[in-house]
């Protein structure tokens, strides 16, 4: 049972830190990471897990993913947005041809991925 709960809390942090690097990294997707510490720290640590959903920057979303397995319009907008502009300033910095291809094939995929992600629809 220690073991069990020390992996998930091991595993959690991890992704947590990659996570968190994802923000400005444009390889490294932010959401996926987030989510896995979310899971991880629910089968490790009570007080991690309470303090992810209260964060401010992750709980609201982690809240909507968890009832409704979906996002805000805004918060895929500004996703999309950051992750073209950071796609699009490493392909222009980078001198390999080979590398601006796969960094294009890359940004290509997350666009789809985050264009077919379900949105919480606006309540107005």
């Amino acid at each position: 049972m220690i073991v069990k709960r020390g992996f998930f809390l091991f595993v959690g942090l991890t992704s947590l830190g990659l996570g968190v690097l994802g923000i400005v990294l444009p390889l490294l997707p932010t959401v996926p990471f987030i989510l896995l510490s979310a899971y991880c720290f629910a089968r490790s640590s009570e007080r991690l897990h309470n303090w992810l959903h209260q964060h401010p920057w992750f709980a609201q979303s982690l809240k909507d993913w968890e009832q409704q397995r979906a996002v805000r319009p805004g918060l895929k907008r500004r996703a999309m947005i950051v992750s073209l502009i950071s796609f699009s300033l490493s392909i222009y910095v980078v001198p390999l041809v080979w590398v601006k291809i796969m960094l294009s094939c890359f940004c290509v995929t997350l666009m789809i991925y985050l264009w077919r992600l379900p949105v919480i629809p606006d309540e107005s």
